[in-house]
């Protein structure tokens, strides 16, 4: 990759936004001149990026003039009032919200499943899909093109990191709370808006977001909307139950699935290993698998405690562990960016 790129990055000081420059350096993305934006109240404070210091400014409108691409990780508010206005600016945005995904004009990628989706960018602006369903269908597509694919049944382990840095903190704060014999407090989640909060130290917490009328949570409807989208199957049947367990960093799945054709468990090894970004963990004699104490700060996604299914040869079940701040949001940034300068997009 030769073109060199003007590169804004939006919420820098968040748990992703950090991560996002830490891979940028890491993968020698091609950086002609980067700025960082942010809200008033974060402008003017000092940042470092590969060993330079640059002042945060303000994110406005008029900040996108000449950004080619606008890195978004800060808050679905913040992405719905300037994305757009990124877009009109000429620049091609990369949006790590929620906001805009499920909008049928704006493609929701994982590049090792629908980079042809990048072809197409009416508005300018292209969706980070989820952190569990980006790890998830990472591990479902090469088995999905192998032996197609008509159920997904997930369980999510879900680290706090996914909830930012306010919940790493408060993870933290509680453990020591718990040691020292004090009062548990608790501030953040199971969702920071809500007036009920529980210790997420010694526990684990079964809603990830509000709750829909439906009686699934948003976070379990986006792992279901976004995997039917993103693998451009409507009609597949996807069900998931969301947890948020006492880990800092690295997401966990339990996932079944069903698929159209019999395959063995052998089969389903072979077509991992030579899949893009994954690496297949599963030597049981000797206690291998994925575990995310493992994945935190790797950049592929991990998949292992492959079986089939007892009482139907179709279905097998997968563990999927992956860092949900790198491939789970700021590297899959990343990559959608590199596919479009590999394919002259850009």
């Amino acid at each position: 990759m030769t073109k060199q790129l003007t590169v804004a990055v939006v919420g820098a000081t968040g748990a992703v936004g950090t991560a996002m420059m830490e891979h940028l350096k890491k993968r020698n993305f091609p950086i002609k001149q980067i700025k960082f934006l942010a809200s008033a109240r974060s402008a003017g404070k000092e940042i470092q990026f590969n060993n330079q210091s640059y002042t945060i400014e303000e994110a406005t409108p008029e900040s996108f003039a000449g950004v080619d691409v606008a890195l978004f990780s800060a808050g679905g508010s913040v992405s719905a009032a300037l994305a757009p206005e990124a877009a009109k600016r000429g620049a091609i945005v990369v949006d790590n919200t929620s906001h805009f995904r499920m909008d049928p004009e704006v493609p929701l990628v994982v590049p090792e499943v629908n980079r042809h989706a990048l072809k197409d960018i009416p508005k300018g602006i292209i969706a980070n899909p989820n952190c569990s369903t980006i790890q998830m269908v990472a591990a479902l597509q090469p088995i999905r093109e192998k032996f197609g694919l008509t159920k997904v049944i997930v369980s999510t382990y879900q680290a706090v990191s996914g909830s930012g840095i306010a919940a790493i903190d408060e993870l933290k704060a509680q453990s020591a709370q718990w040691e020292a014999g004090k009062n548990v407090e608790a501030h953040v989640l199971p969702v920071k808006a809500d007036e009920k909060h529980y210790p997420i130290a010694r526990n684990v917490i079964p809603q990830i977001d509000k709750f829909t009328d439906n009686g699934y949570t948003y976070e379990e409807m986006k792992m279901i909307n976004e995997t039917k989208k993103i693998m451009e199957m409507p009609k597949l049947h996807v069900a998931a139950t969301c947890v948020r367990v006492p880990v800092v960093s690295g997401h966990s799945e339990s996932v079944y699935i069903e698929l159209e054709q019999e395959a063995s468990v052998q089969e389903l090894f072979d077509v991992l290993k030579n899949a893009p970004s994954i690496v297949l963990q599963d030597d049981i004699a000797n206690q291998q698998y994925p575990m995310p104490i493992f994945a935190e700060g790797e950049d592929p996604v991990f998949v292992g405690r492959i079986r089939q299914d007892l009482d139907n040869k179709k279905g097998f079940h997968l563990w999927i562990v992956s860092d949900n701040l790198l491939k789970g949001a700021a590297l899959n940034s990343i990559q959608i960016v590199e596919a479009m300068l590999e394919d002259n997009l850009l």
